[in-house]
């Protein structure tokens, strides 16, 4: 089991409300079978009518997004947070995020943590200014600490406790225990007796 209190890493600022999940992973490449070569696609649609910051050589091996508010709003496709993980993205830092988005997110590894609009804006001016800066999210203070920036974050307690603990891989939990799941379900009798 992973456990997850520091994230560092240089930044990524993606800027605008209501980034839906259709923007950040269109529907047309949810036809795989595995999540495999979801972040060639990520964007793919605004990458192809506008400068993205996905494209930024700056930005290139960035480990933390930064985004505005309502992030991963739209459809509940796990497409989304599972292409921008394997994107390389770690952590992600936003005015807020839609509560699928964040779910999805916290399944797999990748920790959400809300900040005010005031730091957010502040972090992405940061990022643009000086992209070599390295971010530093530490989940048991509730800090992210990027040059002269100190903003504080946030998550719901259950969930950042369950980073903290290594508790949020709830397959890793099942595998980890799999003698004793193997053994409740051969006293349940309605799994044992079929």
């Amino acid at each position: 089991m992973q456990t997850i209190t520091n994230v560092t890493g240089r930044g990524l600022p993606l800027r605008g409300n209501d980034i839906d999940t259709d923007r950040i992973m269109p529907a047309r490449f949810l036809r795989a079978i595995t999540f495999e070569g979801l972040e060639q696609h990520l964007f793919e649609d605004d990458r192809k009518t506008t400068r993205h910051p996905f494209d930024d050589p700056r930005y290139a091996g960035a480990r933390v997004l930064v985004v505005s508010s309502n992030f991963g709003c739209g459809s509940s496709r796990e497409h989304a947070p599972q292409a921008l993980q394997r994107w390389g993205i770690t952590v992600i830092v936003g005015e807020s995020f839609a509560e699928i988005f964040f779910g999805n997110s916290f399944m797999i590894g990748l920790p959400c943590v809300t900040a005010s609009s005031e730091e957010i804006r502040r972090l992405q001016d940061l990022i643009e200014r000086s992209p070599e800066t390295e971010l530093r999210i530490d989940l048991a203070a509730g800090t992210c600490v990027a040059g002269d920036v100190r903003a504080l974050v946030s998550m719901p307690a259950n969930a950042r406790d369950a980073f903290m603990k290594g508790t949020w891989d709830t397959t890793g939990l099942l595998l980890d225990r799999y003698e004793e799941v193997d053994a409740t379900s051969a006293r349940l009798p309605y799994v044992a007796g079929f």
